[in-house]
């Protein structure tokens, strides 16, 4: 299959590709192969990521995340061994968050939650979720829960007496304050999210506000997961595998 046309398919996806921030968000970094035989997928993009690509002969590394420009010049050298192995780079990152079959609804759906709304907006995406149980749980039930799916432990407040109905939920990057109020202001049970930060516990606190948190990596690895599942029902003929990553952040 032609890299061209699985990245149309792959746009075609997204309801938010009007979005006037879509194409900085998502899209290919690197041209290598142009024939696509085999693809990987993985949350970050990497070295190590990159050379799970070479070592499973994979010609496109499809990821939630662009390797990050604050991490100094990892950009470049990941581009540099990219080249070097003819090797494609596909990212979606915002377009991913908002989508209904991207990181938050897909651990929605592996939590057991109905979504009410969307929530948590930037740049015109939707990077959040505010969603249900049907029947309240315990606290401690959601944490052994949430932890069976990511297979790694998370960090665990509980700041707020009584079972969870409603759950504030941003897959990866939602650690800051203004994430935790807009999930209290919806009058969320607990908010769920992939970075821990000390400000964002303090304000869990103050508020009396449950606060569960997972990895960056892992909690969003199910939206790029559901997006190579799609690929994959579309192209038969193409090859499709999960790239290991390391649960550094656990």
């Amino acid at each position: 299959m032609r890299l061209a046309e699985i990245e149309r398919f792959i746009i075609s996806l997204f309801e938010s590709d009007e979005n006037e921030h879509f194409h900085e968000q998502s899209g290919i970094t690197v041209r290598g192969t142009e024939d696509i035989r085999r693809i990987g997928y993985c949350t970050n993009l990497t070295l190590d990521t990159i050379e799970e690509g070479r070592k499973n002969n994979v010609n496109l590394i499809i990821t939630h995340h662009d390797a990050w420009d604050f991490i100094f010049g990892l950009k470049e050298a990941c581009r540099k061994k990219l080249t070097e192995y003819n090797m494609s780079h596909y990212f979606t990152h915002l377009p991913l968050d908002d989508c209904n079959f991207g990181t938050n609804n897909s651990l929605i759906e592996k939590l057991g939650l109905s979504i009410i709304k969307k929530s948590h907006n930037e740049d015109g995406f939707y990077c959040g979720r505010i969603a249900e149980f049907d029947e309240e749980i315990e606290f401690e039930e959601l944490v052994r829960k949430l932890e069976m799916i990511l297979e790694e432990p998370t960090k665990a407040w509980r700041f707020k007496d009584g079972r969870i109905k409603r759950v504030g939920l941003v897959c990866g990057g939602g650690g800051s304050t203004a994430d935790v109020r807009e999930a209290f202001e919806k009058n969320c049970d607990v908010y769920i999210t992939g970075e821990k930060v000390l400000y964002t516990i303090e304000y869990a606190k103050f508020v009396g506000m449950n606060l569960i948190i997972g990895s960056h990596t892992f909690t969003e690895l199910l939206g790029i997961e559901s997006l190579a599942g799609k690929i994959a029902d579309k192209y038969s003929d193409v090859n499709i595998i999960r790239l290991s990553e390391e649960h550094l952040e656990a």
